[in-house]
């Protein structure tokens, strides 16, 4: 919001009560605070008498301060009054606004909590557009979020009402990344109940808390300080494998991606092997992996092996080949 009308209509008010307190000084022979006190009651226009009897000359000077002063001060009112109106109604709007977005929400993940776990979250997925939506109470987080204008709930994730309006039966999955496990606990178990088929991430602090967070309903459990322990433990055992993964997967100048893809019920694939699928030739992108529907995994798949509707494929390639294979993948 632009201020600086604001501040030019202070400065000249300032300047009218230090032209007036001066003129009544050098006039009147008033001290400084008779003078001042006069030019205050002039302009706000209490109707105070003179606090003494004023020459021609002081009341002239009288005169101008009135004209002058009411009208800067009526204007920086005004000003005022702009800002507060102003900035309630843009609040008003944006959340209004905020609201919609969040109402017309599908196939979008719920990330609950804003800390160091959902920040990284919720910044991933918005690099690669993907919609999202947080709840998150804490008021410095809650600054957080509207300066990366991301959308959020400020409400309780513990709390069915919260998942319901986050819209948790229109959402492709939910994140519970809260610091307390018993919090992600009670937050699978509300989400799992409200919405039984609901794929939940979940983060555990301590490993003791895996079990009961898959009890609870989670689909998959991240421990953050044990993977960080693995990964560091990786580069000091197989720091080459660590150096390859990292440079084909995180470097953009390379620009190779892993990604996963479902052949759907019509997809020219059905019925092919790998090797006739010719999708290295044709998009150049290699198979990793294969997940079958009874969720047999098949690493390194052989050359004959036969790709059927509901298989997912893992792939490794560039992201245009990878864009340009997504047509023949349903």
């Amino acid at each position: 919001m632009d201020y600086s009308r604001l501040k030019i209509s202070l400065l000249l008010l300032l300047a009218i009560i230090g032209f007036g307190t001066v003129g009544y000084t050098h006039i009147e022979g008033w001290s400084a605070f008779d003078a001042l006190y006069m030019t205050i009651i002039t302009i706000s226009s209490v109707g105070f008498s003179e606090i003494h009897p004023l020459s021609t000359a002081g009341r002239v000077l009288t005169i101008s301060v009135i004209v002058s002063g009411i009208s800067v001060l009526t204007y920086s009112l005004g000003q005022v009054a702009r800002i507060f109106v102003e900035g309630e109604l843009r609040q008003i709007l944006g959340r209004r606004k905020l609201e919609k977005q969040i109402a017309e929400l599908k196939d979008h993940y719920i990330i609950c909590g804003f800390g160091r776990i959902g920040g990284i979250i919720a910044k991933e997925l918005s690099m690669e557009n993907i919609p999202f939506l947080i709840i998150e109470q804490e008021p410095l987080r809650i600054e957080q979020l509207e300066a990366c204008h991301y959308l959020y709930l400020n409400m309780d994730a513990t709390a069915d009402t919260t998942l319901l309006k986050a819209g948790l039966h229109t959402a492709k999955g939910l994140v519970t990344a809260v610091s307390s496990d018993a919090d992600n606990v009670f937050i699978a178990l509300s989400a799992k109940g409200l919405r039984p088929d609901i794929f939940i991430l979940a983060r555990a602090s301590d490993t003791k808390n895996e079990d009961k967070l898959l009890r609870a309903g989670a689909s998959r459990v991240v421990c953050p300080y044990q993977m960080g322990g693995r990964r560091m433990a990786e580069i000091l055992r197989k720091p080459t494998v660590v150096d390859f993964i990292d440079k084909t997967m995180m470097n953009s100048e390379l620009d190779l991606n892993m990604e996963e893809a479902v052949i759907g019920p019509s997809s020219s694939l059905i019925g092919k092997t790998v090797v006739t699928s010719n999708l290295r030739q044709d998009f150049g992108v290699i198979i990793v992996a294969i997940k079958k529907i009874t969720n047999e995994m098949i690493y390194n798949p052989m050359p004959s092996e036969i790709l059927d509707a509901g298989d997912i494929i893992v792939v490794i390639g560039k992201k245009d080949g990878l864009r340009r294979m997504a047509d023949i993948m349903t």
